[in-house]
């Protein structure tokens, strides 16, 4: 592939996601991975029904919050931690539910410049294992464990903050969010081949906002658009949150320090 654009945790903002397939560099992107968390939010049919319209250029990979809404309706689960989980999972038709349970997680692909990439939604072993730009290089090589030697780049999502860095000799790139943006406001996501570029794709939030209150039945959508369209939660917030949530048995040296 010489160009893939990476879409991930759009969490069913339907107005994000139109913004970014309407980008020039996405329309003419050899690919399109999604690297999960597509649907857990206000539009999460929808969503998914404008993304299987983009027929194979559209590649996907599941997400834990995915995963979390298939199992709730699969009555595997009684509760989901989002609160807007419950919602998300009743608004799917059961075939979309079965489309999302067949989800892979994990995709490789050759990318040109990059080589072997492989895509998931946390890290190559877990759905919602938990790594940040600055975790230490002991956190790194935990989560590298049984990655094959020639993937030299590993994308991720989950934690909704873009980043780019080395770790053990890979390319990390996180895109950040499409939907739930932390740090700042915008439908975040990045062009891989033949190198990477983090993008960030301006909306009007306003307007957005104002579209979700007026389709989405969730009784709390107003408050739920505000907080994530305008990227209320800082990232120190975010960071700081995540952090919390890495087991300390699991921090190696310096991870998230």
């Amino acid at each position: 592939m010489d160009r893939v654009a990476v879409l991930s945790d759009i969490h069913g903002v339907l107005p994000a996601l139109e913004a970014v397939l309407a980008e020039p560099d996405v329309a003419a992107a050899d690919r399109i991975v999604l690297t999960g968390d597509i649907t857990a939010g206000p539009q999460p049919a929808e969503v998914l029904d404008l993304l299987r319209a983009q027929g194979e250029r559209v590649l996907w990979v599941a997400g834990n919050a995915d995963r979390e809404l298939v199992e709730f309706r699969q009555g595997r689960r009684t509760e989901i931690p989002d609160p807007i989980g419950p919602f998300a999972a009743g608004a799917l038709r059961a075939e979309q539910v079965d489309f999302l349970a067949a989800l892979p997680a994990t995709l490789t692909l050759t990318v040109s410049g990059l080589g072997q990439v492989l895509f998931c939604h946390a890290t190559p072993r877990d759905d919602e294992e938990i790594v940040l730009v600055d975790s230490g290089p002991a956190r790194w090589a935990e989560v590298f464990t049984g990655l094959a030697d020639g993937i030299r780049t590993v994308v991720c999502g989950h934690t909704h903050m873009p980043y780019l860095r080395l770790a053990h000799g890979r390319l990390v790139v996180n895109p950040g969010s499409v939907g739930m943006p932390y740090g700042r406001p915008g439908a975040h996501w990045c062009l891989l081949g033949p190198g990477v570029d983090l993008r960030v794709t301006p909306f009007d939030t306003e307007a957005a906002a104002a579209r979700l209150a007026a389709e989405c039945p969730y009784e709390d959508i107003a408050a739920w658009a505000d907080y994530f369209l305008r990227a209320r939660a800082t990232d120190t917030e975010a960071l700081e949150l995540f952090r919390g949530r890495i087991p300390p048995e699991m921090t190696g040296t310096g991870a998230g320090a």
